[in-house]
């Protein structure tokens, strides 16, 4: 479906500052946003040797507070919300009851009976529909994407940056933690998190503090090499990395199992939707997964076009681009299980004609996240 008109399209407090900079401007899942800079293979660089800051402020979050808050959590999400101590972050999936994927999210525990849950932007009216529709006991929800501002330091460079602007030690911040603090002055909840596989952070701030911080990011690092980086790079960051794009890589049709995510899905813990599909596909076995495949001939594979295996159609790409830190032609897909392994030669459809592509190991690009 074509995006609305420019003016129909929402917003980020950093919508103004955007636009100050040159960046060129697209509607992305119902939000008018910079795609790039100054070109999708430098920014990616930037971030890869140096450090970048992203606008995710159209990203949503919701909170739950109240003594049944970890129970109504369980029953909505498939990791296991009872091993979440305060200050740490869960990756999780919401599923239906056939266990398609709703969304994919992060989970904060802010405190013993307080948590936080983001959501893709292009789901958030989806996601906030389906999680009060099902919230049960004593928990309150509230809907706290418009008055928040998200925005993402990564990059070898992103501890340096952050650490002279915060008034905490974000150095003793671990991975998939959080602390609270200031940073440049604002109130900010500062994740050790991030989406493209280099080391950096996730700061939660005010929506009226984001610009200020904003320009405190990029001008106190100009000595490290900052730059303000689009939704292009963050794309083909995250593809090196094999991390799964809602819309692309996982939707209401995908199963966890079959998308490399059944390590979100904790089957040991009290019933939760989608559990009786997910275990039944556990059971019997994916018939496809998804894979990482590097083109051998020269050829871009796009979202759409289709896997062949001799000329037979076998699967759909789901995500594809070149990627600048692996320098090659890189995608995601569906097969059926036999022709998943590492090696296996794939046919992409490219106009009209095949292209040879072959399974590889993923990630394309290893993490440089900080993990002690």
């Amino acid at each position: 479906m074509a995006e609305p008109e420019a003016a129909a399209l929402k917003r980020t407090p950093l919508h103004a500052a955007h636009v100050r900079r040159g960046a060129r401007m697209i509607g992305f899942g119902g939000w008018d946003m910079p795609v790039q800079y100054t070109g999708i293979v430098e920014e990616h660089r930037t971030v890869r040797s140096a450090v970048g800051c992203f606008d995710v402020s159209h990203m949503g979050e919701f909170e739950f507070r109240g003594p049944d808050a970890e129970r109504a959590l369980q029953r909505l999400t498939t990791n296991d919300v009872s091993t979440l101590e305060v200050g740490q972050v869960q990756y999780s999936l919401l599923c239906y009851e056939d266990g398609g994927i709703v969304d994919d999210l992060t989970l904060y525990r802010l405190a013993p009976d307080h948590y936080m849950m983001t959501v893709n932007a292009a789901n958030i009216e989806k996601d906030w529909g389906w999680v009060t529709e099902h919230l049960d006991g004593r928990v309150e929800a509230t809907n706290v994407s418009a008055e928040t501002g998200l925005i993402a330091v990564q990059g070898p460079r992103a501890e340096a940056l952050v650490g002279r602007l915060a008034d905490i030690d974000v150095t003793a911040i671990r991975y998939y933690h959080f602390s609270r603090g200031r940073v440049a002055g604002a109130p900010s909840i500062v994740s050790r998190t991030g989406y493209t596989g280099e080391d950096g952070f996730e700061l939660y701030l005010a929506a009226s503090s984001a610009e200020r911080v904003w320009d405190a990011l990029l001008a106190e690092g100009k000595p490290d090499g900052v730059a303000p980086i689009g939704l292009g790079a963050r794309d083909t960051l995250r593809l090196e990395m094999k991390y799964a794009l809602y819309g692309n890589d996982i939707d209401q049709t995908t199963n966890p199992l079959e998308a490399g995510l059944g390590w979100v899905v904790k089957l040991a813990k009290p019933d939760f939707f989608g559990r009786p599909a997910i275990e039944r596909v556990k059971a019997a076995g994916p018939t496809r997964r998804l894979v990482g495949f590097e083109m051998v001939d020269r050829a871009v594979a796009r979202h759409g076009y289709r896997l062949l295996k001799e000329g037979a159609a076998v699967g759909q790409v789901t995500s594809g681009s070149y990627g600048p830190a692996v320098d090659h032609y890189i995608g995601l897909g569906y097969v059926p299980v036999t022709l998943s392994a590492v090696g296996s030669l794939l046919e992409v459809e490219v106009r009209g004609r095949p292209q040879q592509a072959r399974v590889v190991k993923t990630p394309f690009y290893p993490p440089k996240v900080k993990k002690a």
